[in-house]
């Protein structure tokens, strides 16, 4: 059985990758959910285009997904010396070998941004090769509004990066912080 790890980042205050691990078994029951999130005539949820009220309860339904095995980890790469892109770099690194040790098959799916697609190509290159894992880690850059499932790093990024309230609210679904 392949495990499935959705990411997505936000450079709001600091630099900021969610990477949610999904099991294949629960994930068509994750997809249910995060489309009765939709509203009518809208493709995705994306926490930057909505309101207060509709963030709270997009909020607690994505921590809510815990209770399906969703685990999320939030690697904080702050604003340590660089670009974006050497941050970047340095997430996928280290995610890469997260998933590695895990000894478990993995689809990582990166919401499609066209500017990065030979960046993020490279690095995964680099960092298969280097955690001995080319062979049981695959990867994929989706448009996010076709794998509804790319809303949860999207909004677990989001929420943690604004701290209180909001990190509270999506903290059950957040099982490891790794500051790098």
């Amino acid at each position: 059985m392949t495990s499935h790890v959705f990411v997505d980042e936000t450079k709001a205050k600091r630099y900021l990758v969610a990477a949610a691990l999904v099991d294949e078994s629960q994930l068509r029951d994750i997809r249910r959910v995060i489309k009765t999130l939709l509203l009518p005539g809208q493709r995705s949820v994306h926490m930057k285009a909505e309101g207060k009220p509709r963030r709270h309860k997009i909020a607690d339904a994505i921590a809510g997904l815990a209770g399906l095995g969703v685990r999320t980890t939030i690697y904080d790469v702050g604003t340590v010396a660089g670009t974006d892109l050497d941050r970047r770099a340095l997430a996928i690194g280290v995610l890469v070998g997260d998933i590695a040790a895990m000894q478990v098959a993995a689809r990582i799916v990166f919401d499609m941004d066209v500017t990065l697609l030979s960046f993020d190509r490279q690095h995964m290159i680099e960092a298969t090769r280097a955690s001995a894992a080319r062979d049981r880690i695959r990867y994929v850059h989706l448009p996010f509004a076709s794998e509804p499932a790319l809303a949860i790093p999207d909004v677990v990024a989001w929420c943690w990066a604004r701290g209180g309230e909001w990190r509270e609210r999506i903290r059950p679904i957040v099982t490891d912080v790794r500051v790098l």
